[in-house]
């Protein structure tokens, strides 16, 4: 199933951004195989550099590492995953309070809005 990407930015970093998601989601897990930059490139449509580059990339980032003659895999280390864990979330907490501060709304606000979309009680959080 070939992919459709935003064109406001680059492939490889979306593709970065969806196996992040994958692996902070645990569908995939430390130490499991990636699909090769071939398969990659078919199941999402983009020329194979842009997988390599994806995965130089993520390399680089401590997320997955290159075992020569085996593939790519994500990294063993769970602190790695872990702190990835935490920069997801940073990252995805704060777009959404620049968002909702851009809009004009208060932390209060904010608080309110989350607690409603939860079918919360104000008194609970």
């Amino acid at each position: 199933m070939v992919e459709e990407f935003d064109t406001t930015k680059p492939i490889y970093i979306q593709i970065m951004e969806k196996i992040n998601k994958k692996i902070v989601r645990n569908e995939w897990k430390a130490g499991d195989k990636l699909p090769s930059v071939r398969e990659m490139a078919v199941e999402t449509g983009v020329n194979p550099n842009t997988i390599q580059r994806t995965y130089s990339e993520l390399e680089r980032m401590g997320i997955v590492e290159t075992r020569r003659g085996q593939g790519t895999f994500v990294t063993e280390n769970v602190e790695v995953i872990e702190r990835l864990r935490e920069q997801l979330k940073r990252d995805i907490v704060a777009d959404f309070i620049r968002n909702m501060t851009e809009l004009g709304f208060t932390l209060d606000d904010m608080i309110t809005s989350l607690k409603n979309y939860r079918g919360e009680s104000n008194d609970s959080i």
